[in-house]
């Protein structure tokens, strides 16, 4: 191997390194989103709660994550990347002790707002810094390991949720120091959420955010040696070129004539949005309670989540190989044909359950054909859209308007998987799930053609080259 080679390699680990320490913030996104899966039955008779009341203190988290992401990009250029991410990890670790203490329901609900803060910030900033430290050449697969990191996240979220379920017999008995399992469901956070906060101590500053703050030489010593990039005053050079103005960036960057905002952030807005509207945390925040309510006991329906959980992690392995290789839209489009193809499945077989209140059922072969359903969707939702969503939204901004068209794109996100996370106890009680997944299929094949129409190829290029 030659000299050049092993340079290669070495600056090649540093930059997973740093990634991957990012990226413990994509895995508290996830462990937060879905910790409350295992806890929302016990939460729901501890508090006596009716199923708007349920959907609310269950979606409510995510106005939080709209907020933390919508001011996330413009507190990381005032402050920087890093200093962010502490903010995030101390949210976190409040969040975590505060929603396992909780008296009421109404500071349950104050607390995981709190976390919810720290999750929007999670979602703009570990893509935003990965994607500017990473070469162009791996920036997708870096980018992917945010993703990643958020599915182990929720396996690791459900895992632990069942572990303590089946400790205490149950998620509502009482497991250690006179607390129910589910209060010890949210404690558990505070480990990862203390080790986030050491590491993003660690970790370089983005060299983009240093040059933004005329500190040329900084920068230039990060990309040389975090990226081994052969000519790093250059690359300063074509980052300061980028930065049209030198005040800090705000809503002004992303005005447009497209109903006040530029046609290209309406498109990530309309990516961010399809996401969520293909019914994912549906399965994510709901899927113990959904399986009970198809006739699935509590320990089956744990197992369920926890199985599902670990096709998501897997098939993201997926997406980091090819998303480099097939580029984003072809993969995005590829998801959207199978994720409507399993939703709808899902949705004929949920049109067959048979009886009422705690008696429902789904007879051979339906109950096979939700449970493949389901599980098919997540298959194509974790290889496509889950990573390359955000990737793009971390890439396909031009220098000048990124973090605050990212923070605008993963509000949208939020607010919409707010809107979609408060009506699935509702709509399941009132429509059904087989209308539920329905919707949920149409959304899916609306992602299809948008992505076809709208949606710009970034795979190759450097962010330097992005072009409104």
């Amino acid at each position: 191997m030659t000299q050049a080679q092993l340079s290669d390699r070495h600056h090649t680990a540093k930059v997973i390194g740093v990634s991957v320490s990012a990226a413990i913030g994509g895995f508290l996104f996830g462990f937060d989103s879905a910790v409350i899966n295992g806890a929302v039955d016990a939460i729901q008779g501890h508090f006596n709660l009716g199923s708007f009341g349920l959907g609310i203190s269950v979606a409510i988290t995510l106005l939080g994550c709209a907020a933390g992401a919508w001011f996330a990009g413009r507190i990381a250029d005032r402050l920087g990347r890093k200093k962010v991410m502490l903010i995030g990890s101390a949210l976190f670790m409040v969040s975590a002790i505060g929603s396992g203490l909780a008296v009421t329901v109404y500071d349950l609900m104050a607390w995981r707002v709190i976390g919810g803060i720290g999750i929007g910030i999670a979602s703009v900033i570990a893509p935003t810094y990965i994607a500017e430290i990473a070469p162009a050449r791996y920036r997708g697969a870096l980018a992917s390991i945010q993703q990643l990191a958020l599915t182990i996240g929720i396996f690791t979220a459900l895992l632990s949720n069942a572990l303590l379920a089946d400790f205490a017999s149950g998620a509502a008995n009482e497991l250690w120091l006179g607390l129910e399992a589910w209060r010890w469901m949210f404690l558990v956070e505070f480990i990862p959420a203390f080790v986030y906060g050491v590491l993003a101590l660690l970790i370089p500053e983005s060299p983009r955010y240093l040059v933004e703050q005329h500190r040329d030489d900084e920068a230039a010593e990060i990309l040389l040696h975090y990226t081994g990039d052969h000519d790093p005053r250059e690359r300063v050079r074509e980052i300061r070129h980028t930065l049209h103005h030198e005040t800090p960036t705000s809503f002004s960057d992303i005005r447009g004539p497209v109903f006040g905002l530029n046609h290209l952030v309406w498109v990530g807005i309309g990516l961010a949005a399809l996401q969520q509207l293909v019914g994912i945390n549906a399965i994510f925040y709901y899927s113990t309670t959904l399986w009970r309510s198809v006739g699935f006991t509590e320990s089956q329906s744990f197992t369920t989540s926890v199985i599902t959980s670990v096709i998501n992690v897997t098939m993201t392995f997926v997406a980091i190989l090819f998303v480099d290789r097939f580029g984003r839209r072809n993969l995005l489009m590829i998801g959207s044909a199978g994720m409507f193809v399993s939703l709808l499945a899902t949705a004929i077989a949920f049109s067959q359950a048979t009886g009422s209140g705690d008696n429902v059922e789904l007879a051979n072969p339906w109950g096979a054909i939700a449970l493949g359903g389901a599980n098919l969707f997540v298959v194509f939702f974790a290889a496509t859209w889950g990573p390359i969503m955000w990737v793009l939204l971390a890439e396909m901004f031009p220098n000048d308007m990124r973090t605050v068209a990212m923070g605008t794109a993963a509000m949208a996100n939020w607010l919409t998987n707010f809107v979609v996370t408060l009506f699935v106890p509702v709509m399941t009680q009132s429509v059904g799930l087989w209308i539920l997944y329905g919707l949920f299929a149409f959304f899916a094949l609306v992602s299809l053609f948008f992505v076809r129409a709208k949606v710009p190829e970034t795979t190759g290029l450097e962010l330097e080259e992005m072009r409104t």
